[in-house]
């Protein structure tokens, strides 16, 4: 019985000490507006985008799915995240870019979809009710 008890304890000890799936910092996220804010104009329709500052890393991306639900995006690039580069919205609206390196990631799902990115945007939560957006982790 001791034994699986320090197997069970090697195992913990090893899983924790891979990659961090996440390597943007976490900080306090909570984002609220009417959808008719002007800043959110750039949302009334799928496959709009808008790009909001002061909030997260480096300020947010909001996206509108071409389903209808909403998808939240830190701006801060995954990639050398302690530079707090801010990706810019790519003119096709279905990608951004890392300025300073080069990465690209799809807003689909934040995934780097051109290296030399390996890890996705940090995503937020996103509730739409009452004609109101939140975005909160």
């Amino acid at each position: 019985m001791k034994l699986i008890y320090a197997l069970a304890a090697i195992a913990v000890l090893f899983s924790s000490c891979g990659k961090n799936s996440d390597p943007i910092p976490n900080v306090a996220v909570n984002f609220e507006a009417p959808l008719t804010d002007p800043r959110l104009s750039g949302l009334s329709a799928g496959g709009g985008v808008v790009l909001i500052s002061g909030y997260g890393i480096a300020g947010l991306i909001l996206y509108h799915e071409p389903d209808g639900s909403y998808a939240a995006y830190d701006r801060c690039s995954s990639y050398k995240p302690e530079n707090k580069c801010a990706v810019t919205l790519d003119s096709d609206h279905l990608t951004v870019t890392d300025p300073c390196s080069g990465s690209v990631f799809s807003l689909a799902d934040g995934s780097p979809v051109k290296a030399p990115a390996t890890y996705s945007l940090k995503s937020y939560y996103v509730t739409v009710a009452n004609y109101e957006i939140f975005v909160s982790n």
